[in-house]
């Protein structure tokens, strides 16, 4: 999860000590879903968000998969992110795995103090959804994670690149990202992650067929989301 360098040098061997733990006893630590449930923290911290501020899911929502899924992933990320650029490929995997069991939901969390870049890529994935429908944001996001070096090192140049690599007409792209007409939803999408309890990125909520909401903070390892996943396909 990225917010500040020596954090983020302290979860990657938390993560995998917690992903051990899981994987031997299903070990849950400190932190309730939004109706009291035990789920884990991957630092064994109190968690003081607030999940029911989460936005409510709709179709204008990037939904990857069933929209109906018992279970929902609402990813709140950053472009630039170099943990949302290896925690894409686990939620990639989820998706394969599970199947109508679980959607994902993209939303923007671009932490811009350290990331200028990242606003606009937000807005370029929102082009690409207005010009070729949801098929096309999830394509554009997925080559845009698999080409940026992350770390606000993505030339800007690549992003029109990226638009005609998944089929989009090109000047049209650059229209729409130059009017600035989607940077309103990129910062009321952020305000949203901040809302729920979210400080760093990924910042994912996890929602059962109930509505109870369980927080998963950072890149946790596909053992992890697994877990996690399964608790909530066991509530009613």
């Amino acid at each position: 999860m990225e917010s500040e360098t020596k954090q983020n040098n302290l979860f990657v061997p938390a993560a995998i000590v917690l992903a051990g733990a899981l994987i031997g006893g299903a070990v849950y630590f400190g932190i309730r879903s939004s109706n009291g449930a035990n789920v884990f923290s991957p630092q064994g911290e109190e968690f003081t968000g607030d999940l029911e501020q989460m936005m409510p899911i709709t179709s204008e929502d990037h939904i990857r998969g069933n929209p109906n899924a018992p279970v929902i992933i609402v990813e709140y990320s950053d472009t630039e992110c170099p943990f949302c650029k290896s925690f894409h490929p686990t939620m990639q995997r989820v998706m394969e795995e599970y199947g109508d069991k679980v959607a994902w939901v993209y939303r923007h969390f671009p932490l811009d103090q350290i990331h200028s870049k990242a606003d606009t890529e937000a807005e370029a994935t929102e082009c690409a959804a207005e010009l070729g429908g949801n098929a096309a944001f999830w394509k554009y996001l997925d080559r845009l994670f698999e080409v940026t070096p992350s770390n606000n090192n993505l030339d800007p140049a690549e992003l029109p690149k990226i638009a005609q690599y998944v089929g989009l007409d090109v000047q049209e792209f650059n229209t729409c990202l130059a009017s600035g007409k989607y940077a309103q939803h990129v910062e009321n999408e952020t305000q949203n992650a901040v809302a729920t309890g979210g400080n760093g990125t990924p910042w994912s909520i996890v929602v059962a067929a109930n509505g109870k909401k369980y927080p998963l903070s950072g890149a946790q390892p596909y053992e992890v989301v697994k877990q996690l996943i399964e608790l909530a396909l066991q509530e009613k």
